[in-house]
């Protein structure tokens, strides 16, 4: 069995537990691992298209559309597992959005290879 990645596209850290990744010093949920690829694939698709539907409403100026397209862009999050309820199971607390410096993770963020305080 391959192991979990420790950063995203190559640039942002991952927690050691797979729940977050880390930009700017602010910890991001990660989807669900428990989706399938073809799930995530279909969703993350899903996703991309409402965001691309927000960046067209802006520049129409149509607030309606706007508001349709960011209750789209939530619902594939939640689908995903990025908001919402958390995915684990084990009565963690959700640390999403959060500074890590404020957090359990704080120690880890500092630790990591060229992390610093400046990015806890």
């Amino acid at each position: 069995m391959a192991s979990p990645p420790t950063q995203v596209a190559g640039r942002y850290p991952i927690t050691p537990d797979g729940r977050y990744f880390v930009v700017r010093g602010r910890l991001w949920r990660l989807a669900n691992p428990a989706l399938t690829d073809e799930a995530k694939a279909t969703l993350t698709k899903r996703l991309m298209s409402a965001r691309r539907d927000v960046q067209a409403a802006l520049r129409a100026g149509d607030g309606d559309a706007e508001a349709l397209a960011r209750a789209a862009v939530d619902e594939a999050k939640r689908a995903l597992g990025e908001r919402g309820a958390p995915w684990w199971t084990d009565g963690a607390p959700d640390f999403n959005r959060r500074l890590a410096r404020n957090t359990p993770y704080a120690e880890w963020l500092v630790d990591l290879p060229g992390s610093g305080p400046e990015k806890a």
